[in-house]
């Protein structure tokens, strides 16, 4: 089951290997948009603002979550690439533990600070209890999000990426008929979403444990497998935390965007979470286009085939740009009747959320090659400038935030993804221009250890 991305047609490979990519990261929308929806039309526009502005909540703590154990995975795909299987069950075994380590700290650090959270981001008065009836429930079911992101991104280091997604879209079927059973049924309300989404997640969990005790005999362990050294843990640390960190910092820039947005009221939090949730789906091509480059760009890197990794990312570049340019135009042309189905009979909130669609989606192109670049660079081990680019996103985020919402309202807000775009795309390719330039031509023999050459070290 497991594929290997260092031989055959880089175009080729990528696409078949995006194709099952996609599929699961628009499902794993679906997931998330389906309490949405469901609470948007079952329990009314409040409820939907209260699932809503949780948003930045959740992208600030399960994003550094699903960071971290992307990161793992890294050190694991290289393995791969160089043919060292001892390597890659010793690199699962570490993921295994940092990710424990991690799900215990941050479950023990947001749960007792979620009321506190919530109105630290000015959360609406009458939003305020339904919000953290939901977001309570999420947070106590990390270590269900935490699980199933390490299993699948191990999976997806293999070249494994149509599994992840079978059990995505079981537990995604599940997530539906358990949120309408929990609100309509039971009547518990936005907790009963919450409810709904980690129980899912715990049973995508166990497909995966399955599956791969079925199919995956590399990942078999055995007890040689967990003697873990501080050298591993390093190795991994030193890729993992970063990313988690990098999308940490982007969400911080999100909540600060989230102030200002709650300012404007119930409608304004109501239109932006169902245009960006419209919006999630559009980008999500680009998106499983540069996760496809991470563990393309790492399972090259391992086995020393770097003519291939330009040559790959030259033709991932071509491909996602052109399909931003399809996804702006579907976008602003049939955005506002996706919007439609979260909210019923509420005009003002579909025309906010034509203007947030408007703004975003006349900029994907820029996004298509910040995903390109930022995953590729990953892939390569290479932690700083993502994290550099982060903090840029932070920044540009909170200038739309302190600057541009007093004077242009919901326009101000809806231009936030688009400077943050920018400042973020612009340090990375000019990281990527460099690290090009001094990467080693030609094909070099895989080192045992696969250590990053000197053009890609931190």
């Amino acid at each position: 089951m497991t594929k290997d991305l260092t031989h055959g047609s880089p175009a080729k490979l990528i696409f078949f290997f995006t194709i099952p990519l996609l599929i699961g990261n628009l499902f794993q929308q679906f997931y998330s948009m389906a309490d949405t929806l469901i609470v948007g039309r079952t329990l009314g526009v409040k409820a939907l603002a209260a699932v809503g502005c949780t948003g930045g909540i959740s992208f600030l703590i399960l994003g550094f979550a699903q960071g971290v154990t992307a990161g793992l995975s890294i050190i694991t795909a290289q393995r791969f690439g160089a043919g060292d299987d001892d390597g890659v069950r010793r690199s699962f075994t570490t993921s295994i533990l940092v990710s424990a380590i991690t799900t215990v700290v941050l479950t023990a650090v947001s749960v007792p600070l979620t009321h506190n959270i919530l109105r630290w981001l000015d959360t609406p008065a009458e939003i305020e209890e339904q919000a953290y009836s939901y977001i309570v429930v999420i947070l106590i079911g990390i270590f269900a999000s935490m699980l199933f992101n390490l299993l699948s991104n191990v999976l997806r280091a293999l070249g494994d990426s149509r599994t992840p997604l079978i059990f995505l879209i079981i537990a995604c079927l599940i997530n539906i008929v358990l949120d309408f059973v929990c609100i309509l049924v039971f009547h518990m309300g936005t907790a009963g979403a919450g409810f709904a989404t980690v129980l899912a997640q715990v049973i995508s969990c166990l497909c995966c444990l399955w599956f791969i005790a079925k199919k995956f005999p590399i990942l078999h362990l055995h007890r040689a497998d967990w003697r873990i050294t501080a050298q591993d843990i390093s190795a991994h640390s030193r890729i993992a935390f970063p990313m988690g960190f990098q999308s940490s910092i982007i969400a911080i820039g999100t909540l600060i965007l989230q102030v200002a947005l709650n300012g404007l009221g119930s409608n304004a939090v109501a239109a932006y979470t169902a245009a960006s949730k419209v919006d999630q789906l559009a980008i999500m091509g680009m998106m499983s286009f540069g996760m496809t480059m991470a563990t393309y760009t790492a399972q090259n890197y391992g086995a020393g085939k770097f003519d291939r990794i330009r040559k790959g990312v030259k033709q991932c570049l071509l491909i996602s740009v052109a399909l931003s340019v399809i996804m702006a135009f579907v976008n602003i042309v049939f955005g506002k009747y996706l919007v439609n189905l979260f909210v019923e009979d509420a005009s003002s909130v579909i025309g906010l959320a034509q203007v947030y669609l408007v703004i975003n989606s006349s900029c994907y192109f820029i996004l298509a090659v910040l995903f390109v670049i930022r995953y590729t660079l990953q892939g390569l081990g290479k932690s700083f400038v993502p994290t550099l680019a982060g903090v840029m996103e932070l920044i540009m985020r909170s200038i739309a935030a302190l600057l541009l919402v007093a004077p242009f309202g919901f326009a101000g807000v809806s231009s936030a993804n688009p400077l943050a775009w920018l400042g973020s795309a612009v340090p990375l390719c000019i990281a990527y221009v460099f690290i090009l330039r001094r990467m080693p031509a030609g094909d070099t023999p895989p080192a045992e250890e696969a250590p990053l050459p000197d053009c890609v070290q931190k």
